[in-house]
């Protein structure tokens, strides 16, 4: 069989499924290993804290390495270890004398994966030959909220069927995709991100430049804007909001990806026009006051219906955020590179380990709406930031039209 770059394009999207499977299919479980195992929400949110903070440090390696393997090479590990990381889940703990450092070891593997996975898919995307590339960015990243949709419907349907009692059974089925993945990436076409007649902006050139650090800050608080509600809203619906865990789930964390799907989708639809660095700061400003306004409906709703669609329109607002930056910083500096993209990334998992952590450490010694309400300072921050990246912007067009900056 001969394979193509719409091959290609496919094994990324189901990279970023497997990714929403290692992110997600733990958090739904949070409450069964609270009860099983007897783990605190303080540890319960070290989980969450050590699966990013791995991703991060791997973001930050992978600078160094992805581009001597190449991008197969990296894919491969990626997979190997989320089959390896869901299996360990779901024999772990149950073999260990502590079950906690089973759910720990198996996390690590995990994000392994999935901090590999985080670097190498976004840019074999946009270095595949299209003329849409933030029409493609965004679609692609639309995939990891489908994988959610999945990972939370199918995960439902497994636990009513089969009994909540046996889930050590449900990471290891879970395993069988991203085991198909490694198959698919062993063969499709692949193409770098930079030309031969192109040469990279070094990383150290980069980093002193003041739009690169507004649009790092940005990414820090879009990761930490997203997870906080995501990781935590199965828990928080279950036992915050006193509705049932299936219930909870499907108008959660569900409904959640659902409409950050749907917003990555008519993101991308978007036709580009005009100045695009412009239009995609100013859609990034609106998705920032909007997750703000989300964030306090799902706090001080008094109906917990209410709560769980201020939880959903918070999937919403999140939707364009990640994909959004990531495009915007392609456009402002076109030779970053796979390094720039892999440091984007870090941000984004330094903003995933922080927002869930605070939450849950602020939940554990107050109450669960308390703990959600503190992560408003991440969009609140990124509204700031995007405010601050979008002035500039137009300061710089002015100049270059020689108007008055």
């Amino acid at each position: 069989m001969k394979f193509s770059y719409g091959h290609t394009r496919a094994a990324c999207y189901l990279g970023y499924v497997s990714q929403a499977i290692i992110n997600n299919l733990g958090p739904l479980l949070f409450l069964t290993f609270h009860r099983q195992f007897s783990v605190s929400l303080q540890n319960l949110a070290f989980l969450v804290v050590l699966n990013f903070t791995v991703q991060l440090l791997v973001d930050l390696a992978a600078v160094h390495f992805v581009d001597r393997i190449g991008y197969r090479a990296a894919a491969l590990a990626a997979h190997v270890c989320c089959v390896a990381g869901l299996c360990g889940m779901g024999i772990l703990p149950f073999i260990l004398p502590d079950p906690y450092w089973g759910l720990l070891i198996a996390v690590f593997v995990n994000a392994l994966g999935g901090g590999l996975l985080e670097v190498i898919v976004s840019p074999i995307v946009e270095a595949l030959p299209t003329d849409h590339k933030a029409a493609a960015m965004s679609l692609l990243h639309s995939f990891y909220c489908w994988g959610v949709v999945g990972v939370v419907l199918l995960s439902t349907v497994y636990f009513n069927l089969i009994g909540i009692d046996n889930w050590r059974w449900l990471p290891m089925l879970w395993a069988l995709l991203p085991l198909g993945t490694v198959f698919l990436f062993a063969a499709v076409p692949l193409k770098t991100l930079i030309g031969e007649s192109r040469e990279a902006v070094p990383l150290r050139e980069l980093s002193v430049k003041r739009l690169f650090i507004f649009l790092f800050l940005m990414m820090i608080c879009s990761g930490a804007s997203e997870q906080a509600m995501s990781q935590w809203a199965s828990l928080f619906a279950e036992a915050g909001l006193r509705v049932s865990k299936t219930l909870g789930d499907i108008l959660g964390p569900c409904a959640f990806a659902v409409l950050m799907g749907l917003a990555r989708v008519f993101f991308g639809m978007q036709k580009s026009g005009g100045d695009e660095r412009r239009r995609l700061s100013g859609i990034l400003l609106g998705a920032g006051i909007l997750c703000v306004l989300s964030y306090l409906v799902t706090v001080f709703s008094p109906w917990p219906l209410l709560s769980l669609a201020g939880c959903a329109l918070c999937g919403f607002s999140v939707g364009v955020m990640w994909p959004g930056t990531f495009s915007l910083a392609s456009r402002i500096f076109p030779l970053g590179g796979t390094a720039m993209f892999a440091v984007l990334a870090l941000a984004g998992d330094v903003g995933c380990a922080a927002g869930p952590g605070l939450v849950g450490t602020v939940m554990n010694g107050t109450t669960f709406k308390t703990g959600i309400l503190m992560a408003i300072f991440f969009p609140l921050v990124l509204t700031a930031g995007n405010f601050a990246l979008r002035r500039s912007i137009i300061r710089r067009n002015h100049s270059s039209a020689g108007g008055v900056s």
